[in-house]
């Protein structure tokens, strides 16, 4: 019984745990901007010397490599920029769909039906947001040294 109990008490506390959201202030997500793109201009330089010590690179090189990342980097931010429009009219296209969605299977199900739904629903959506989170934690520690061996001739 107390093992019931005890179980009992931590699923709850567990939950309630879970439910807790935090949410963030603008200060908060600039300060989180700011230091990831710290880290992306590190991990950048990070990457260069690699590049410069596996390929036994020159300083003109490195500097020609680093000018060609830049220009890369400016034409990305220039086509993100440009299909920026294209992503919010999709998006709120979405929101207006899932919006009449939810409005037809209101009609279909009963209240206590679409209450479960929508808590279902929801479940999933933060499973999927935490696996997000997971994939992306282990995709920064992907990186592995540079190749440099030269491929035999046939």
């Amino acid at each position: 019984m107390k093992k019931l109990f005890f179980a009992i008490t931590m699923i709850a506390f567990g939950s309630l745990a879970m439910a807790q959201q935090t949410t963030t202030t603008p200060q908060d997500k600039q300060a989180r901007r700011a230091e990831m793109q710290q880290k992306f201009q590190q991990k950048e330089q990070e990457h260069l010397a690699q590049m410069q010590k596996d390929l036994n690179l020159n300083q003109g090189q490195v500097d020609k490599i680093k000018a060609l990342q830049d220009q890369r980097k400016a034409e990305m931010k220039a086509e993100f920029d440009k299909n920026k429009d294209q992503r919010q009219a999709k998006m709120e296209q979405m929101k207006a769909k899932r919006a009449q969605m939810d409005a037809d299977m209101k009609q279909i199900l009963t209240p206590q039906q679409y209450d479960k739904w929508q808590a279902d629903r929801k479940a999933k959506m933060e499973e999927r947001k935490v696996a997000m989170k997971e994939r992306g934690m282990k995709g920064g520690k992907m990186h592995k040294p540079m190749n440099t061996a030269t491929p035999d001739a046939n």
